[in-house]
């Protein structure tokens, strides 16, 4: 993308002047993210058109509640004026402003922003870089999907998913109970039934989750798809599409490990209950985990931006995210 400066008046002395994209050269980016995005979730939107559910990527869009309009609408980030972008202007916490041609640009009214989401920017800022700065744990084996449904029908309890059990209940429950639980990640955690919460040898709280994320986790990377939602229009387009992909690989994985059969959309089980599908498990689990280092290092670019005095030190945590 081809930029210049800008003089922007509105902005401190102390802050860079933004870069000045022509229509023509972000145009292109914004049509090649919606067709991103449309293919992304090409999907899921057939089967809500057939007015039909899809156990693996509905949580997608019902956990992590948003639109394919949303993801599909580009954002440059801060510190970028779009020029010709008289729509952006009116777009939330965007603002106007004037261009060298004459024209109306648009820019992501930082100020506004941070006076709103501040303290998201710092909860999502602390918690992403902590969770970046420890080692990865790989050796949970996905059983927490196996730990929300453990002893379901002994208790007169539906499971989870209008899937059927790959090993029955009887061995479903086998497999908890033969096996060490080390769930570290409290929103998977909290789902256990009350026969296997017990089993857990971690007890995350909500409280406690920015020092007991850990990289290795895949609903950690996941919930960085949850995060780049959080930040709003300062991530930039292309952060946000990698995060929802990576989200949506690791749900693949997620369902396949887990105790359901999911060979009906045509996915291969990953039979953690054996040492051939343990190993696989771990190999996928570490390819995640790379991916998800990576995306957590954009985050906290995207938020350092946005907050540069909070560079200075530590950001800490401040309370939990506003929706």
């Amino acid at each position: 993308m081809r930029a210049t400066t800008l003089h922007d008046p509105a902005a401190p002395a102390d802050v860079v002047a933004p870069a000045l994209v022509p229509l023509a050269d972000w145009e292109p980016r914004a049509t090649a993210h919606a067709a991103r995005a449309d293919a992304l979730t090409a999907v899921w939107r057939d089967a809500r058109d057939r007015g039909s559910t899809h156990a693996i990527e509905d949580f997608l869009f019902t956990y992590y509640p948003t639109r394919v309009g949303h993801l599909r609408r580009w954002h440059p980030g801060p510190g970028v004026v779009l020029a010709d972008a008289a729509e952006h202007a009116g777009w939330r916490w965007y603002r106007a402003v004037d261009v060298p041609d004459g024209g109306t640009g648009a820019t992501l009214d930082v100020e506004a922003f941070v006076a709103d989401r501040g303290d998201t920017v710092r909860y999502v800022r602390a918690l992403v870089s902590a969770t970046a700065g420890r080692p990865g744990t790989f050796g949970c084996f996905g059983l927490h999907e196996w730990a929300m449904v453990y002893r379901d029908r002994a208790a007169g309890r539906d499971h989870r998913h209008p899937l059927p059990l790959r090993l029955g209940h009887d061995g479903t429950d086998a497999v908890v109970e033969s096996h060490r639980i080390g769930c570290s990640h409290f929103d998977a955690y909290r789902f256990f039934t009350p026969e296997a919460s017990g089993r857990n040898q971690l007890r995350p709280t909500r409280e406690r989750q920015p020092a007991m994320e850990q990289p290795g986790c895949l609903h950690a990377g996941m919930d960085l798809y949850k995060w780049a939602l959080k930040l709003g229009p300062a991530a930039p387009g292309d952060l946000l599409l990698d995060a929802f992909e990576l989200a949506r690989d690791i749900r693949y994985t997620d369902m396949a490990a887990a105790p359901y059969d999911v060979s009906s959309y045509g996915v291969e089980a990953v039979p953690i209950e054996t040492p051939e599908g343990k190993a696989e498990y771990v190999r996928r689990q570490r390819g995640f985990a790379a991916r998800g280092q990576e995306l957590r290092a954009r985050l906290v670019a995207v938020c350092d931006l946005l907050l540069p005095a909070d560079r200075e030190g530590d950001v800490g945590v401040s309370g939990r995210p506003s929706r």
